[in-house]
This record gives C-alpha cells, sequence and structure tokens, in this order.
C-alpha cells in the first residue's frame, strides 16, 4: 500500500514540481506521459526494469558512479572518482596523475587501487514487512539490533550466490527497506586517464564553479573469470561483457534539450528538522570547514611538493579541498536562504494539520516533540565528537583500532559479528590494509594527530575521555612540546607501516594484541572498553530515532499527498534517476550564465600554471581550430562543458547523463557552487549540474590522446 501511494503521489505532481527529485527507478512508470512531455524517447517502463537497458549499463564504484560504454566491459567514470587508482599507479618518476596514461592494449592496463570494485545492479526487492516483522514493541538498542539482524539474514541468503554483493537500504528515514543485489566485479583495472592538466583543469580554483572547462573523465575495465564469474585478479582473466552498453553520442545536446541521470547519490537532507538544519549550518559545517582547511595546511606544510609523501596525498587533499569549498557555499548561502524559517513553517503547517484530526494525533501527535528531544540528545558532546571523529582522517590510530575490533569480532559466530567484520568483509577489509602504503607517510600522519589531539585537550576536562588521556599523558596542564614527543616516540617504534606486519594482525588473536608492544596496538587496547561504551550508548539512541524518523515521514508524506506535493526519499546512495534540461541560470543580479563552455575557454584562462596549465599541444590544437566532426555551428567551437537542471549529489560523480533515447551525451562530475545547498533543498532557478559534454572527451581522445583504440570499441553516434 505505502508504494502504491508514493506512487500516486508521484504520478499526480511530477508535471508541476520542475525537475526536483532523486526519483527510485520502480517509481518512473506512474510518471510515464509527464517523462513523454519532457523528451524521454524510450518506454520509461524500461528504466525501472534494472536487468534491461539503459540501467543495467549504469554501475556503482562504490562512491562514485560509471557506467558501460562497449561490449568488453569497458566503463567510463570521471577523472576524480579514478583519482585513487590513477594515484595508486603513480610514482615521483612516473607520475600518471601529471603525465596521463593510455593502455593500448588489455596487456598494458594496471590494476585499479587494491579493493577496488564495479557494481551491477541486478535486482531490488521490497523487505520492508521481512524487516519490521515481530520489532514493534522493541525499542532503543533492541530495536537497532533487531533490524540490524533482519538486515543481515537478508543479506545472507541474497549472497548464497556467489560473485555478488547485497545491502538491505531504509528509504524515508525507515519507514521502507530494499533489499539491493549487486554483481561484485573484483578485478578492476585503471585504462585510460588525460594528464592532470586536462582531467583536473581549474583544479580548486575552479571547483563547484561555472565557467568551467574540464575533462574531468578516466575509463576503467572489468575483468573476470574465462567462466564469466567474479574473480581476483588475475592474468587469465578476460573483460566482462556486460549485458548492455550505452552508446556515446557524437551529437550531443542543445540547450532546453531534456537530459537524465541515473546514479548512486550519496546523501542528501531534505526531511531532517529545523533543530537539525540549524545545528548543521550553524556549527557543524563551519567547524568541519575549518578542520579540513588546517589539514590541508599541514599536508603542505610537511610534504613538499613534488615529493613522493606529496603524492600519496594527493587524493586526500583533493577530498578535503572539495568539502571544505563545499561547506563554504552551504554556509554562504544558509546565510542568504530562507530555509530556517521554511523548515520551521513546514513543521508548524504539519503540526496544525495533525492537530486538526483526532486520528492523526492519535497516531502522529508526540512525534515532533520526541524527535527533537533525541536530535537534542544526540548532540550533547559534538565539540569532543567532531574531533575525534576527524581523528579518522590519521592512518595509525584507526588501523590499530579496526585490526583490534576484528580480533574481538572473530570470537564471535559469523552472524552475530559487527557489519564490517563479517566473513563477507574480509576481501575488502584486507584491501583496506593493503593499500595504506600508497597513501600514508608517518610525517604527515602525526602532524595531523598532533593538531587534533592539542584541540582536543584545549576541551573541558569533564568533555575528554579519561582512557585517552591517560594513553597520550594528556593532563590538566596540557604540555604541546611533551605530547609532540610521545608522538614521535609511537611513531618510531610502530611497525603497523609496514604492509607484512599489518596482514599478520589479520590472524592474530586477542591475548596476542594484549601481549604487544607496539604503541598504536597498545592504544587500540586500551581504548576498547571506552570504544564498545560508547557504541552502546549510540546504538541506544540510533535505536529510538529508527522508530520516530518513520513516523514523522508517514506524517509528511501524508500531508504532502493532500498537498498535491512531491514525495521521493532522501538520496541514500542507491539507484536513482534524475531528469532534467539543459539550461543556463542567473547565479546573481545582472549576470546570465549560458549552457555551454567552448574550447576557447581554456585559452582565454590559460596561464601556463597550474591549475590553468593545459597541455601544450591542446592549445596548438584549439588555436589551429582544429574541430574535426565535433564542431558546433551554434557555439563556433567544441563544446568543453554544459549545465542542466538535473537533481545531483555527491555519489552522482561520474553518472552517464542521458539523452532521450538513452544515449550518453555527457558525465556529471560537479554542481555550481550557488547550488551546493540543494543536499537540504532544491531550488529550480540555481540548482544546476556540471557535466562534461561527450563531445570534448570524444575530441580529447581523438586529436590529443590519439585513443583510437578505445575510440573503436565503443559505438558512437554521430
Amino acid at each position: 500500500m505505502k508504494k502504491w501511494l508514493l506512487a500516486a503521489t508521484v504520478a499526480s505532481t511530477f508535471a508541476a514540481q520542475a525537475d526536483e527529485g532523486m526519483w527510485q527507478p520502480y517509481q518512473l512508470p506512474a510518471m510515464a506521459d509527464e517523462l513523454k512531455a519532457k523528451g524521454l524517447e524510450i518506454d520509461a517502463k524500461s528504466i525501472s526494469k534494472l536487468t534491461e537497458f539503459p540501467m543495467n549499463a549504469v554501475i556503482s564504484l562504490g562512491g562514485c558512479t560509471a557506467s558501460f560504454v562497449s561490449p568488453k566491459g569497458l566503463a567510463v567514470t570521471n577523472h576524480h572518482c579514478a583519482y585513487g587508482s590513477i594515484q595508486y599507479n603513480s610514482t615521483a618518476d612516473n607520475n600518471l596523475l601529471k603525465d596521463g596514461f593510455l593502455a593500448k592494449t588489455y596487456a598494458d592496463e594496471l590494476p585499479a587501487t587494491p579493493g577496488s570494485r564495479i557494481y551491477v545492479t541486478e535486482a531490488v526487492t521490497n523487505v520492508t514487512d521481512r524487516v519490521q516483522q515481530g520489532l514493534a514493541k522493541k525499542t532503543g538498542k533492541a530495536f537497532y539490533q533487531g533490524v540490524e539482524a533482519k538486515e543481515k539474514a537478508l543479506v545472507a541468503e541474497c549472497e548464497k550466490e556467489e560473485g555478488y554483493r547485497c545491502q538491505v537500504y531504509s528509504f524515508h528515514g525507515g519507514l521502507e527497506y530494499y533489499l539491493v543485489k549487486q554483481m561484485e566485479i573484483r578485478d578492476v583495472r585503471l585504462v585510460y586517464n588525460p594528464a592532470a592538466s586536462v582531467g583536473k583543469y581549474g583544479g580548486d580554483v575552479d571547483n563547484w564553479m561555472w565557467p568551467r572547462h574540464t575533462g574531468d573523465y578516466s575509463f576503467y575495465r572489468a575483468y573476470v573469470s574465462k567462466a564469466g564469474k567474479p574473480a581476483d585478479f588475475s592474468k587469465d582473466n578476460v573483460p566482462y561483457e556486460p549485458k548492455s552498453f550505452l552508446k556515446v553520442s557524437a551529437k550531443g545536446v542543445s540547450e532546453g534539450d531534456f537530459v537524465m541521470v541515473a546514479g548512486y547519490p550519496g546523501r542528501t537532507n531534505r526531511y531532517r528538522t529545523a533543530n537539525e538544519v540549524q545545528n548543521q549550518f550553524e556549527w557543524a559545517y563551519p567547524e568541519g570547514k575549518m578542520l579540513r582547511e588546517r589539514f590541508i595546511e599541514i599536508i603542505k606544510e610537511t610534504a613538499p611538493e613534488g615529493s613522493d609523501e606529496r603524492i600519496k596525498y594527493a587524493s586526500l587533499i583533493a577530498g578535503l579541498a572539495n568539502y571544505a569549498k563545499n561547506f563554504t557555499s552551504m554556509i554562504e548561502f544558509y546565510g542568504k536562504s530562507s530555509m530556517l524559517d521554511d523548515r520551521k513553517q513546514r513543521e508548524a503547517e504539519l503540526a496544525a494539520w495533525i492537530s486538526k484530526d483526532s486520528e492523526r494525533q492519535a497516531k502522529y501527535g508526540q512525534t515532533m516533540s520526541k524527535l527533537d528531544q533525541l536530535i537534542k540528545q544526540s548532540k550533547a558532546h559534538q565539540e569532543r565528537d567532531i574531533l575525534l571523529g576527524y581523528m579518522g582522517y590519521t592512518t595509525m590510530l584507526p588501523t590499530a583500532r579496526k585490526l583490534y575490533r576484528l580480533a574481538n569480532e572473530k570470537q564471535l559466530d559469523d552472524m552475530q559479528r559487527e557489519p564490517g567484520y563479517q566473513e563477507r568483509d574480509m576481501i575488502r577489509f584486507k584491501s583496506s590494509i593493503e593499500r595504506i602504503d600508497r597513501r600514508y607517510a608517518a610525517s604527515v600522519d602525526k602532524a595531523v594527530l598532533l593538531d587534533l589531539l592539542t584541540r582536543y585537550a584545549a576541551l573541558p576536562k569533564e568533555e575528554r575521555v579519561p582512557a585517552l588521556d591517560k594513553v597520550f599523558a594528556i593532563g590538566n596542564q596540557f604540555d604541546a612540546a611533551k605530547l609532540s614527543k610521545t608522538l614521535d616516540r609511537m611513531y618510531a617504534k610502530t611497525k603497523l607501516g609496514d604492509q607484512k606486519t599489518r596482514l599478520a594482525w589479520l590472524e592474530k588473536s586477542v591475548a596476542d594484541f594484549k601481549a604487544s608492544q607496539d604503541p598504536f596496538i597498545q592504544f587500540a587496547v586500551a581504548m576498547y572498553d571506552t570504544d564498545m561504551a560508547e557504541e552502546k550508548k549510540e546504538k541506544e539512541l540510533f535505536g529510538e530515532l529508527m522508530k520516530v524518523r518513520p513516523q514523522y515521514m508517514d506524517a509528511i508524506i501524508a500531508y504532502s499527498k493532500e498537498q498535491g506535493k512531491p514525495v521521493y526519499a532522501d538520496a541514500n546512495s542507491s539507484l536513482r534517476v534524475s531528469v532534467g534540461h539543459v539550461k543556463g541560470y542567473s547565479p546573481q543580479d545582472g549576470l546570465k550564465a549560458v549552457p555551454f563552455t567552448r574550447l576557447e575557454g581554456i585559452l582565454a584562462k590559460d596561464t601556463g600554471i597550474e591549475p590553468f596549465d593545459a597541455p601544450k599541444k591542446q592549445l596548438e590544437l584549439i588555436k589551429s581550430k582544429t574541430y574535426g566532426d565535433f564542431y558546433i555551428k551554434s557555439l563556433d567551437s567544441v563544446p568543453v562543458n554544459f549545465l542542466s537542471t538535473l537533481d545531483t549529489t555527491g555519489g552522482n560523480s561520474g553518472s552517464p547523463t542521458l539523452n532521450g533515447r538513452a544515449e550518453l551525451v555527457g558525465l556529471l562530475f560537479d554542481g555550481v557552487y550557488e547550488s551546493i545547498i540543494g543536499d537540504w533543498a532544491y531550488d529550480d532557478k540555481i540548482n544546476r549540474s556540471i557535466q562534461i559534454d561527450s563531445r570534448y572527451m570524444l575530441w580529447v581522445m581523438k586529436y590529443l590522446d590519439h585513443a583510437d583504440n578505445l575510440l573503436e570499441e565503443m559505438e558512437i553516434v554521430k
């Protein structure tokens, strides 16, 4: 019934709500008429069938999206999504990040970062009744663990078929649950990435900005065993043959054209309460921005430009800078927006609607106050919690903790273990331990940890953690020099920086850990009881929130139906479809941004100095007007990037942007600065996604990098 209600609500409101919404595929058939009117040419029902074209060509990388573009497992995604793999294969002497990489044959292709995966979604099943059955009377930690147990059982049943990864996703705060089954391809190889002066042109300066001239694309290839099954890396493996793949359009799109994107958006917060909004924008984002910017400074101060240490941290710097700028925009546009007042008004209207009906009062009367109470409780120690949480950006502390947690979890039956420590997780766990080598330098790790512990030591004593204070000898009178010496000794003595040593700890017992003299292992042992006590408290609180949040969303859905407003779930990293149009915008009074940039814009920006240092050959091609088959008369050039009204967020990076015939016309890689706040509220006037135009990608491949082998492999529509 709930599924029908949501679909019916969507169908009745879709036409009137502009291009807002990240829709679950099953909702699309109810929108068929409206989608056709917007410009969809294929059957809307086909988009809801995940085992058919085009959806089975859209894949997840576990944090980014990609899509198959050839019958031999060739997959295209963003340059920044492949950044870790490019970095992993780079050294100071062979810097693929700087110079680019092209494999001319299968044998030349390079293994991606250890643990890299390609996930092909094959089935999505509504399991709401199975998850919720028998849990109505449970509360707190018991409810949390009850849901977790149901999810684990569903996943275990789903993963009996070898080579698959399954996960239960909650929608609308836990009002609905869906089981997603994905083929897990474990042999992923880097095929091609343009030089950073193309793939990251504009760097952090242009990040989230328009106009943009970034060639943000790279290619992977999926490999399987000769039997066509997922397998670990082997020279005997063969390219995966997907059931379908996307054709790449050399014709592209024009202003006003219909576009859609299929991908795996990470998180949005459009149904969060006013109290949550206020805390996030007025405290959490400013604190997070400050910490991330400080981390970047520390890394750059500690690891010189061009050094192997700096290369190891290139990906982290990029990620930190991306989110620091994201948070800056969030804060800026929150101050200009009416978001907080809008949320307060929505809650007031919802409360008034509930109060007008006795049945609604009985069902939802205490929901709002209970939710606000729990939210307040969750923020009680946030100054301490953010510092402890950001210690996850270091390497030695979280590595030691994970290893010791594993030793403890292995004492339990597999189904009783914490998610992340079950047998199904061990390949991924081991890979995370292996790839530390190319992302860790002791000097940088120590400097970041010293900064965080210094901030932590300034907290009131009642907010500090006794076990942590003891390990690092933090007393009432803080001594920075003493702490620095303590860390020097710990990093000098630890052996966890050695891969073989780390891997050996995967097989050691709790007793082995307790007997260890490694200072970071000793830290993990000393913190364990405190960590488990805090986790127990968190599960109690989360369990209460998991009971109340669905009630709140149920009320919003029922109220929205009466108001004729759209209902779609917040993004949660599951497969979604957004629809929109190619369209510019007005970022401020007196300015109009057109929806396309051109090759000539690269010339105009270029300074010869990073990040505006396009390859000399590319500049020559542009100056000589070598446009080839990709010339567009209306632009008098080749388009580079374009804007759309597509409703997207992080996780959509690398998503194929499709025309009405489901041909790839671009790759989504960013949003404009003004629309970053769209994670919390969509505004049709300023929400714009940025795509690399397929014509620019093909132009670079043909004229600059001579990737003729890949162009021949793809099916290009002219």
